[in-house]
């Protein structure tokens, strides 16, 4: 495909997006009908579509509009490209522009720029204060790729040094013991022989920060009562010695887990809810909650336009809710473990207080933030204890 014939392309896409179907079903739904795109036009398709949606306030505004022709004008001029170049109608390039689609556009106002919906700017700065801008312009970038190396298999510098081998080019990451930043050539991670054989997980730094963070007595049973994937129950398992246990709320979302955990040589057991009243107690519960994903939103940068007010509340009524159910599988001197990828406090320290006045005998004996930053997404963790821990200490 033609540079021309990619941005025609992105366009079609950005329009179904635009007019309401998740960015993920867009994508796929363009690539089962261009069977002539190969791996490297998708991957170019895919970029221009995930660029423009991270500013699509700001893109909208310089180009005139915001249906996808707009938006994607306007992604070309942020980053100082001619459109006319792209815009030619010859072959599958988008039609020429017209004199008004030259005239249009002007500079993103400063609230544009921030490519955040007007309502939800209030939350980043009651979170973040001062930080707030910063936050807003990391979450316009591309998000840093990152790997967990699985000590227990191979050490750092030899998974760093294999990768390079296969063309994968990283780096350590600072304070964080077992991750790579990935350089260059991220899209060759899927075929590496090391992630093939679960010796490297993707896993984003703020993610393996919080869960080196987390304290966890020797042979402790553990429960990720918020499995997903299991990525995180995988990373402490690399870590602690333990008898390892996953729940969701929807069983299909663990559909890899086991796969994983075989790559990785760990046994955790799937657990359904009835199951695990039966194997509990828990001596430690992860809650990686559902949330807004806001710390995450330039990997997944249609949250952000589709979030609403109401939603915001309804999941963190359910992050409670979470809680409290893990909760009563707790064992009496056990550690309940929460977290998010969310900046919001409605998600975090208000969630925690809130369950606090529920639960008197629980206690906070550690409680965290992650930056949205160059090397990790924004996140949030918060140990609970029972009976003696007061002020955050024991």
């Amino acid at each position: 495909m033609t540079p021309g014939a990619r941005v025609a392309a992105a366009i079609a896409v950005l329009d179904a997006i635009i007019a309401g179907a998740p960015a993920e079903r867009a994508l796929t739904n363009w690539a089962r009908g261009a069977r002539y795109a190969g791996s490297g036009d998708r991957a170019a398709v895919r970029d221009h579509v995930f660029d423009a949606l991270r500013r699509l306030r700001s893109c909208a505004a310089l180009g005139g509009g915001e249906d996808g022709r707009a938006v994607m004008l306007g992604s070309l001029r942020s980053q100082g490209i001619d459109p006319e170049g792209i815009f030619t109608g010859a072959g599958h390039a988008p039609a020429p522009l017209s004199e008004a689609e030259r005239r249009a556009g002007r500079l993103p106002t400063e609230a544009e720029a921030r490519d955040l919906p007007d309502w939800i700017w209030p939350y980043f700065e009651a979170a973040l204060g001062e930080a707030a801008p910063a936050a807003a312009e990391a979450l316009r970038q591309r998000a840093p790729v990152t790997l967990r190396v699985n000590v227990r298999r191979i050490t750092c510098a030899r998974a760093q040094a294999e990768l390079a081998g296969e063309g994968i080019a990283t780096q350590p990451v600072s304070d964080i013991n077992n991750a790579l930043q990935v350089t260059n050539n991220e899209r060759k991670i899927s075929r590496s022989r090391l992630y093939a054989a679960g010796l490297v997980e993707l896993q984003d730094a703020s993610s393996q920060a919080a869960m080196e963070a987390i304290d966890l007595p020797a042979g402790a049973r553990v429960l990720d009562f918020c499995a997903g994937g299991g990525g995180k129950v995988l990373a402490l398992a690399a870590r602690h010695d333990g008898t390892w246990f996953a729940h969701d709320a929807d069983p299909h979302r663990m559909a890899d887990l086991p796969a994983r955990a075989r790559r990785a040589g760990v046994a955790v057991r799937l657990c359904t809810m009835e199951e695990l009243a039966a194997r509990g107690p828990f001596d430690a519960i992860l809650c990686d909650v559902p949330c807004s994903g806001s710390g995450t939103w330039r990997r997944a940068p249609q949250a952000r336009w589709t979030l609403v007010p109401e939603r915001l509340h309804d999941l963190a009524r359910l992050q409670g809710e979470i809680l409290a159910r893990a909760a009563a599988l707790l064992a009496p001197e056990g550690v309940l473990i929460y977290t998010t990828c969310s900046v919001f406090v409605q998600e975090n320290e208000d969630v925690i207080g809130h369950f606090l006045r529920e639960n008197a005998a629980f206690g906070v004996s550690r409680m965290r933030r992650w930056p949205i930053s160059a090397t990790g997404d924004g996140f949030f963790l918060a140990q609970l204890r029972r009976a003696t821990w007061k002020d955050g200490q024991p």
